[in-house]
């Protein structure tokens, strides 16, 4: 019997470090190759000596296809295809093409020219693992070779995001990478055929939870933000250059302009400027309400949020500033949260998700006491808020995408071991079909029943129909 084997490489029961392997049909897939935020040690890439012990990945692979641009889906990729070796197809959508290198690149200048670290990909790699990239366009069916073909669909969650459809001959694979089944400010939500796959990888983040409506969020947002400025405090929310950045700059302008307000607000890093004019170049990737605003004026230009200088951290009185990185584990959000943890009069509003090991993790669970670099403790008197702007499907929006593509079997990655089970449970028991959550370095092998066609003359289907009839 055909089958389909899976070995996820990272994201196996665990957010971070995305990279699944797949053979389907004689071939064999990289989906994602990113790095995992709550490591600095060789655990922060995925292991590729799981494909071969020495030489290079070339010959052990077919092409490799990123899914969007975030760094736990896309940041080991230079070291893979630089360092390990790889000179195969790489294939990701525009806005990712375009994307990836900077944050990339962003990266490595905080780990090599800031922390010192070697054994790192350069900046000449980034350029040449770009080079080895196909763009690929939405809805459109691309041969990698003669059996082996792709096709991506719209994903929501960030500019360019895509699922893709993984075709050999009769069989088929979907994955996910990252989805938003709701739309938002800025996003479309993800949407796919009823292509029927004999196997759909999903994430599952938020595989347990139901979110609250995003109206109510927004105004709980809004509010902290209101009460902590008129008490004098300053508010630092850590985010990610991309996505959740844009989508909260977008409501805090808004709420601005419409309360009057004139406490300033911030954005720190010289990337958001580069993200705004990908943003106004990709468009199309936006939603409705963009598209049709952005003959009048550009959603991102904005009139209240100004780029931030580090010297500002200091300045008296109230201000909000947006800091990158979102899990609070390096750079400038870092450094504001340091500087602003003992007074409580402030506060700091987590708003996505954030991996073990990083600082963000630590005080969401309540720790109050922190150890930093250089053995000194940091005392954190600050409000700590926690709320979900993720763009990750709930577990509503999971089961949406089941019922939408109708797959074969089921497999669950990038999400926690427990949220997971619960998650294979209800799937199970709602669409009786298999579900497998394979943990880093286990494979899953699913049997697939191919169909065959057979071509026949009418007139024999008919005699057949007349007799059996």
């Amino acid at each position: 019997m055909p089958e389909i084997k899976v070995t996820p490489l990272g994201a196996g029961q665990d957010v971070g470090r995305s990279c699944i392997l797949v053979s389907i049909g004689g071939k064999n897939i990289m989906l994602d190759c990113g790095m995992h935020m709550g490591y600095n040690d060789d655990r922060r890439f995925p292991d590729f000596s799981y494909i071969t012990q020495n030489g290079r990945l070339t010959d052990f692979l077919d092409c490799v296809i990123i899914s969007h641009f975030h760094l736990d889906h896309c940041g080991a990729l230079p070291y893979m295809s630089e360092m390990v070796g790889y000179d195969g197809p790489i294939y990701m959508t525009h806005p990712t093409k375009a994307i990836c290198p900077i944050l990339l690149e962003d990266f490595r200048k905080i780990t090599v020219d800031k922390k010192g670290e070697t054994n790192f990909f350069t900046s000449q790699m980034i350029k040449d693992c770009m080079k080895k990239v196909i763009p690929l366009n939405l809805h459109q069916t691309v041969q990698v070779d003669d059996e082996l073909e792709i096709k991506a669909y719209y994903a929501g969650h960030v500019l360019g995001a895509a699922m893709v459809h993984i075709k050999v001959g009769s069989e088929s694979v979907v994955y996910t990478g990252d989805y938003n089944m709701t739309p938002d400010r800025h996003l479309g939500a993800a949407w796919i055929d009823k292509c029927r796959p004999d196997l759909l990888i999903s994430e599952s983040t938020y595989a347990t939870t139901i979110r609250d409506s995003k109206r109510c969020r927004e105004r709980d947002f809004l509010k902290k933000v209101h009460e902590s400025i008129e008490r004098g405090g300053k508010v630092l929310i850590p985010v990610f250059a991309l996505g959740r950045a844009q989508e909260l700059c977008i409501l805090l302008e808004t709420f601005w302009e419409r309360m009057n307000l004139k406490a300033p607000i911030y954005f720190s890093t010289g990337l958001t400027e580069k993200a705004n004019h990908y943003y106004k170049l990709f468009i199309t990737w936006t939603n409705q309400k963009i598209r049709k605003t952005f003959v009048q004026r550009n959603m991102f230009e904005f009139k209240h949020i100004k780029a931030f200088d580090r010297s500002y951290a200091d300045n008296p009185g109230p201000m909000v500033v947006f800091a990158t990185p979102g899990m609070l584990h390096a750079g400038q959000s870092l450094q504001i949260f340091k500087k602003w943890a003992g007074n409580e009069k402030n506060m700091v509003i987590m708003p996505g998700y954030c991996v073990q090991g990083t600082i963000g993790h630590k005080i969401l669970n309540g720790q109050r006491k922190l150890e930093m670099e250089g053995r000194s403790t940091l005392d954190v008197k600050l409000q700590v808020e926690y709320m979900s702007f993720s763009a990750h499907a709930d577990a509503k929006g999971i089961m949406q995408l089941i019922r939408m593509a109708e797959p074969r079997n089921m497999l669950l990655v990038h999400g926690e071991a427990i949220k997971m089970e619960f998650l294979k449970g209800k799937i199970e028991q709602e669409f009786s079909i298999d579900c497998y959550m394979p943990a880093n370095g286990e494979t899953v092998t699913v049997t697939t029943n191919p169909s065959v066609p057979v071509d026949m003359s009418l007139n024999l289907l008919k005699r057949e129909m007349a007799l059996g009839g």
